[in-house]
């Protein structure tokens, strides 16, 4: 066990460049799924149905089509048309197009729940589209995209372990390059799991900030940012406890006794 611990403790520093490979992975895949995700959201709500039906085509192509495949395509197809592309660019590539295919229906879904009643207050107000948009439609469904994204970010990142396929020294492939030096399958794949859950753990809390800074800006809530009452939506909360019951409203009554 002793001879084990040493070879962990000389591969640490190989460790620090694996989680440096996933972490611009994740973070690179992010950036473009984000990039992909509200543009082909926003086409799939387009009025001209000649953008729709290509937002569309996209969407389900990148959606039906495995990530694996993608990624080997890029890889090893590309190169045969001529077309050369570093390991990460094809691995962030394949990362950004499948995810934000995902993505851009939690953006078409998002802007479609928003209330109608609310789009026409403000065309009774006088906003033009584009203010109609940034100050009433965005904000609103904003704060519904944030959970979903965090999921696909998170799943981002776990489908990032594939690119170790492409010649990339990730956390994945460290692993078993650890597990080769000292046999032990266990202690490998064990640290393995506990660094990609501490980034996802980092993420989680880093999405729960952006969606409580999201719904502070709407007022949603008033509660200090340790408090977990802040997450909750006024219909969410009002549906998971009993009427007069509730913690922010014990009389049962919104807008207290008149």
């Amino acid at each position: 066990m002793g001879d084990q611990l040493q070879a962990v403790l000389d591969h640490l520093p190989d460790f620090q460049h694996g989680l440096i490979v996933t972490l611009e992975l994740t973070a690179g895949g992010t950036v473009l799924m984000f990039i992909l995700a509200f543009a082909l959201g926003l086409a799939s709500t387009a009025p001209a149905a000649i953008v729709r039906g290509v937002a569309r085509v996209v969407i389900e192509f990148f959606r039906g089509t495995s990530l694996v495949v993608q990624m080997f395509w890029l890889f090893f197809v590309l190169p045969q048309l001529g077309v050369e592309i570093s390991p990460m660019l094809c691995g962030i590539l394949a990362l950004g197009l499948n995810y934000g295919a995902y993505g851009a229906e939690v953006v078409r879904g998002a802007l479609g729940a928003v209330p109608v009643p609310q789009r026409e207050a403000a065309v009774a107000l006088g906003f033009s589209p584009v203010d109609r948009f940034r100050r009433v439609v965005f904000p609103q469904a904003w704060v519904q995209m944030i959970p979903p994204m965090k999921v696909l970010i998170i799943q981002l990142l776990k489908g990032s372990a594939i690119a170790s396929a492409i010649t990339l020294v990730d956390l994945n492939f460290q692993g078993q390059i650890l597990r080769n030096a000292t046999g032990n399958t266990f202690l490998a794949y064990g640290i393995v799991l506990v660094l990609y859950f501490i980034i996802a753990y980092v993420i989680e809390w880093l999405m729960k900030g952006v969606e409580y800074l999201a719904k502070h800006r709407l007022g949603l809530v008033d509660a200090a940012w340790w408090d977990p009452r802040r997450y909750r939506t006024p219909a969410l909360a009002g549906a998971a406890a009993p009427a007069g019951a509730s913690d922010e409203d014990p009389r049962g009554t919104r807008g207290g006794d008149r």
